[in-house]
């Protein structure tokens, strides 16, 4: 096959190898050299390669190893250039023995993932740019994802993790799981990068499965949980995972449309995600004090219990975010802990604690903010304000079925709120 359709066919595999062996394949040749920049480099030249010659050569049939092969032979090439001739001969010709068994099947492919990620939360790498760090080496987020994701500039957020690639490489960080004795200083940024995945992988999943990434974050806690079995926050923030997933049959309704979660079906929900999560978080609250994940499960534990069980329990899930803002006091936990107070003390007071973060100038952007002030605002008979803000809100809207429930919001404020 030659022409168009070749070059179509080459083009699916190798985005569907990006999306499914990207984080995979950038831990491998990172571990070997310590060299993250590089690493991603030399993929990137291999990805190039492999859209210049696979229509004109066919796929290979194993499309990683031979990513895999090319990448490490422009890793030698670039260390050639560094070395003596002498020396880096003898190195090539390592790395082709290397290559010849790589090549022949992925099974050869060690999963360095958990190692990359534990790197980069080193405590040589400033605290606020570990998980920033994990979601760029490890998932393919682009500069500009991650800096939506933690309120920040994008070019801010792209200079300084060049910095920190490098200081990887500097410092010669290992790539290796802690010893339990430096596991608190690192686990956090691990497992905030981690929920930070699934969170943008659940924006852009589907109504039945999981979007690639959704399902690589979901993979990636099993395996620490597996790993490290004694680890609390580990086992909660799969179980929030989990909580979410629970629900994602429900999320559309059979025309495709956007279904918040009160009026979702609970009919839909998997009764065996909930058990499993449930159980998760029964063992982490047994293990000692309460973390982050832990409590943001409890909130998702506490929702799922009120809607299965027709329960009024505002007044807990209330308690629980008071508790999570102690530990993690942002605008994010703010705003929720708002929306949730409205079901006790009414929208009014609700959208008087909600208007106080609009001086945080990263609530500018955010779209459940104005989603949240819109609905508040309408709830309170401020008609005007209410459809400033929900049009704000569709505007921060990629996700087509949410863009037709907040414009179903909008045309249902009457014709007196445009004026």
């Amino acid at each position: 096959m030659t022409g168009p359709a070749a070059r179509t066919a080459a083009h699916q595999v190798a985005e569907q190898v990006a999306r499914d062996s990207y984080g995979r394949l950038v831990a491998f040749l990172a571990a070997r050299t310590g060299d993250i920049a590089g690493a991603e480099d030399a993929l990137a030249e291999a990805f190039a390669a492999a859209l210049t010659q696979w229509p004109a050569q066919g796929v290979p049939g194993n499309p990683d190893g031979w990513l895999l092969t090319v990448a490490r032979r422009r890793q030698g090439d670039a260390r050639r250039r560094r070395q003596t001739r002498r020396a880096g001969e003898a190195h090539l010709s390592l790395i082709a023995q290397e290559l010849e068994a790589t090549a022949a099947t992925s099974e050869a492919i060690p999963d360095r993932r958990l190692a990359l990620m534990f790197a980069c939360a080193h405590p040589e790498i400033e605290a606020g740019l570990r998980a920033p760090l994990i979601l760029q080496t490890l998932l393919g987020f682009t500069a500009a994802d991650i800096a939506a994701a933690f309120l920040a500039p994008p070019a801010t957020m792209g200079q300084r993790l060049v910095r920190a690639k490098a200081r990887i490489k500097a410092q010669h960080i290992p790539f290796r799981l802690p010893e339990p004795e430096e596991l608190p200083d690192r686990i956090a940024a691990v497992l905030e990068a981690v929920y930070a995945s699934y969170t943008k992988g659940w924006a852009e999943s589907g109504d039945t499965e999981p979007s690639p990434l959704a399902g690589e974050a979901l993979w990636l806690g099993r395996l620490l949980v597996a790993q490290l079995p004694d680890e609390p926050e580990a086992k909660g923030v799969l179980a929030l995972m989990l909580y979410s997933e629970s629900r994602r049959p429900a999320r559309r309704d059979p025309a495709g449309r956007y279904v918040p979660l009160d009026a979702q079906d609970t009919r839909q929900w998997d009764q065996g995600q909930i058990a499993m999560a449930g159980a998760l978080l029964r063992q982490a609250s047994a293990s000692g004090p309460s973390g982050r994940y832990q409590i943001e499960a409890a909130i998702q534990s506490a929702h799922i219990s009120r809607l299965l069980l027709g329960e009024a329990n505002w007044p807990d899930i209330v308690a629980l975010y008071d508790h999570l803002f102690r530990h993690v006091p942002s605008p994010v936990v703010a705003l929720n802990r708002a929306v949730a107070r409205a079901h006790l003390e009414g929208p009014a007071t609700a959208l008087t604690e909600i208007e106080a973060l609009a001086v945080d100038p990263r609530m500018a952007d955010y779209q459940p903010y104005w989603a949240a002030r819109g609905h508040l605002c309408a709830a309170t008979g401020r008609q005007t304000e209410a459809a400033v803000a929900l049009g704000l809100a569709l505007g921060l809207t990629a996700d087509p079925a949410v863009r037709a429930y907040l414009q179903r919001r909008l045309d249902g404020l009457g014709p007196d709120a445009a004026s």
